[in-house]
C-alpha cells in the first residue's frame, strides 16, 4: 500500500504559551478525529508531528491514523525554524519509502508549517536541506501579527496567514488542513494523482488569508 505521509511542523516557542498552544493541541486532535471518519484518509494518510522551539524534535513519528496518539506539547524557548526544516528533511529520508524499479514508493509527502514568529536560527541552511527533498506541496501558515509571511514565501509559494493566533483562528486552520489531507487522499485513491498546490485544495475559511 502506498502511504500519504503528512508532516506537521509546529512552532512551540515561548510566544505560543497559553491559548495558542492549547489551540494547536486541540486542533490536532480534531483533525485526527475527522480524518478517521474519512475512508480514503484512514487507508492512506500517515501523520507525523515535529515541533520546534530552541531545538526541533519529532514528537510523533510517521503513524497511521488508527494508532495515532497525540503527545503533550509545551511552549517555551526560541524559534529554531531552520532546525525544524532540517529535521523534516531527515525524517522524510528515513520514513518515506522511495519508488524503485521493483516497487512504487509512498506518495510525495505533504508538509504543513505553522509559526507565530520570526526564526531565531540560521533558517536558510535548514531551508537548503529541505529543498533537496521532493514534496507534493508545502503549506506555511503565519499565525498572528508576529509572523513574517514574506519570509515564509521563501520556503513555499503556498502561504496562508491568520490575523490572530487565538483558539478560533488556529482551530479553523487545522479544520482546513484536515479537509486538505482528505481531498488529497481521495484524489490519490480515485485518480492516482497528487495534488500540487493551493488551487486544488478546499477553499480556506474566512479566517485564513491566502498570501499572494
Amino acid at each position: 500500500m502506498r502511504r500519504l505521509p503528512v508532516y506537521l511542523l509546529l512552532d512551540t516557542s515561548g510566544s505560543m504559551t497559553g491559548e495558542p498552544i492549547e489551540a494547536v493541541k486541540n486542533g490536532v486532535q480534531v483533525m485526527i478525529s475527522s480524518l478517521r471518519q474519512n475512508p480514503q484518509a484512514i487507508e492512506t494518510a500517515f501523520i507525523s508531528i515535529i515541533t520546534f522551539d530552541s531545538t526541533a524534535r519529532q514528537v510523533v513519528p510517521l503513524t497511521d491514523l488508527a494508532s495515532f496518539q497525540m503527545v503533550d506539547i509545551k511552549a517555551s524557548g526560541t524559534t529554531a525554524l531552520g532546525e525544524g526544516l532540517k529535521l523534516v528533511a531527515t525524517c522524510i529520508d528515513s520514513e518515506v519509502t522511495k519508488t524503485t524499479a521493483e516497487q512504487k514508493g509512498d506518495w510525495k509527502p505533504l508538509v504543513f508549517i505553522m509559526t507565530d514568529g520570526i526564526p531565531t536560527d540560521d533558517w536558510q541552511s535548514g531551508l537548503e536541506e529541505y529543498k533537496k527533498r521532493k514534496t507534493a506541496y508545502t503549506v506555511a501558515c503565519a499565525a498572528g501579527s508576529g509572523a513574517d509571511a514574506n519570509l515564509l514565501k521563501q520556503i513555499t509559494e503556498n502561504v496562508v496567514s491568520l490575523d490572530t493566533a487565538d483558539s478560533n483562528s488556529i482551530s479553523k486552520f487545522f479544520t482546513w488542513v484536515s479537509a486538505s489531507i482528505g481531498v488529497t487522499s481521495t484524489r490519490i485513491e480515485d485518480a492516482g494523482k497528487e495534488v500540487s498546490g493551493l488551487g486544488e485544495l478546499p477553499p480556506p475559511p474566512s479566517e485564513l488569508n491566502i498570501v499572494t
